[in-house]
């Protein structure tokens, strides 16, 4: 059994001042970590099939693809304005210094897909529930949000209270 948080770097001051990163890349570099932590994650999952795994960008693809592989699920990405090349919907949501959106294929999802929706991190919640709103506009059904790390003293959890939300790291 491995301690996944021996393979999060903390980098103070990033990308501001007060801020500090959790950078999920030696984990990454770690096949054996990374391995285990994809494990882990399908662990977290009920025994609900799951029809596709939704990645937000970007550090939520790394695992969002693995994850669909482990699953025998599609993977779909949602990326930040103008980064997809077919129609999309798209879904502004706030940040603490203004605003944001994000966008998804609109024929990514299917009505009635159970949906596993994934990032690397919960802070605030405003990317995730954005990203609902998106999978559920397209008719999609989520099953569970996972997160690698959840920044609990971020509150983000509460914008998600209606859904299964489970998270392997919190701080």
């Amino acid at each position: 059994m491995l301690d996944l948080e021996n393979y999060i770097r903390e980098v103070k001051d990033f990308p501001k001042p007060g801020v500090t990163f959790k950078d999920i890349s030696p984990l990454l570099a770690n096949r054996e970590a990374t391995d285990y932590c994809v494990s882990q994650l399908v662990a977290l999952l009920p025994s609900t099939k799951i029809d596709k795994v939704v990645g937000i960008e970007s550090r939520g693809f790394f695992f969002g693809m693995l994850l669909a592989e482990k699953l025998d699920a599609g993977f779909v990405a949602i990326r930040k304005p103008g980064k997809l090349p077919y129609k999309t919907l798209k879904e502004p949501y706030a940040l603490e210094y203004g605003m944001d959106a994000l966008e998804i294929h609109e024929d990514a999802i299917t009505a009635g897909d159970r949906v596993l929706l994934h990032d690397d991190v919960l802070a605030t919640g405003g990317t995730a529930r954005a990203a609902c709103n998106l999978v559920e506009k397209l008719g999609g059904k989520i099953v569970q949000f996972d997160f690698l790390i959840e920044l609990e003293f971020l509150k983000g959890r509460q914008k998600l209270e209606a859904y299964d939300v489970k998270s392997l790291l919190q701080y």
